[in-house]
């Protein structure tokens, strides 16, 4: 790969401080991008930070410190970066959790939605401008095989009844899908692309802290699990390959298109969502 491919290219980036989202940070450093990270922890943002830095002399990366499981600290960081920013060349919406037992937001909404998908839909919305107005871009979601099995429940998005920490996680990857196809719908001919993909089962830190015997599952499956390196590969491939030039609204596994669940390929469901999603985000109708 061309060594400057990315130079004078500015990523924002959530979920960068750890896994697949600081192997691809760092990937993209090293072909000259600049780096806007969303982290929580400043202490894992610094030295991510550092690693970045030395990856290419003379990069000016940036952080922005939020919560993203709260929709003002998710309105807030956007609306920084969008005024910081003159371009963005890239979105790579990454940070994911998943937990074991139920929680609910400030804002009334269960912790795996608010952070899995209202956190890319919000931020997202925050930033659309400016993408727009840097294109040709890239937004880039990260979601996951386990959406396969998964439906919506339109009635029951908060999971209030019958609540587990997998069939959480597995709807909130299915919302990314969703949220992808029907974002892909709305930016057509602007310029800007939308793709998600699957990373695989990766060996990261994610599950850690899901709590039960689910998060000693996830420690003792990761024993056969890819590592980072692997699991950010398609990540890279799509914020930088040529191939993916125009592509928009797939979902991809290994590099490649495929085709997700037939729940996942529902656009009546995607036009459903977004229109909820604009509900609670508090955003005018579109």
């Amino acid at each position: 790969m061309n060594p400057l491919a990315m130079q004078g290219k500015t990523i924002v980036i959530t979920g960068a401080t750890s896994g697949i989202g600081q192997v691809a940070a760092e990937e993209l450093a090293s072909l000259g991008a600049r780096l806007v990270l969303v982290a929580r922890d400043k202490g894992r943002a610094a030295a991510t930070l550092a690693r970045l830095e030395a990856r290419r002399q003379g990069i000016a990366h940036g952080v922005h410190y939020a919560d993203l499981s709260r929709l003002s600290e998710v309105r807030r960081v956007a609306a920084e970066i969008a005024a910081a920013e003159s371009r963005i060349d890239l979105l790579l919406n990454n940070a994911g959790a998943l937990f074991g037992t139920r929680k609910v937001t400030e804002d009334g909404l269960e912790l795996t939605f608010a952070t899995n998908h209202m956190a890319y839909f919000l931020l997202t919305a925050g930033l659309r401008e400016r993408l727009a107005q840097s294109a040709p871009a890239r937004i880039v979601n990260t979601a996951s095989g386990a959406h396969r099995g998964a439906q919506l429940d339109f009635g029951d998005l908060q999971t209030s009844r019958g609540y587990r920490g997998f069939g959480a996680y597995q709807r909130s990857k299915l919302c990314n899908i969703l949220f992808t196809r029907e974002l892909a719908r709305r930016l057509a001919g602007t310029g800007v692309t939308a793709n998600c993909f699957h990373p695989g089962f990766v060996a990261t830190r994610f599950g850690d802290e899901s709590g039960g015997l689910g998060a000693l599952a996830i420690r003792l499956a990761k024993i056969m699990a890819l590592s980072p390196t692997d699991g950010a590969k398609t990540l890279v491939h799509l914020a930088v390959s040529p191939e993916v030039e125009g592509v928009t609204g797939a979902y991809f596994h290994r590099s490649r298109p495929e085709a997700p669940s037939a729940a996942a390929q529902d656009d009546e469901a995607a036009r459903r969502l977004w229109a909820e999603s604009e509900k609670l985000a508090g955003l005018p109708s579109a």
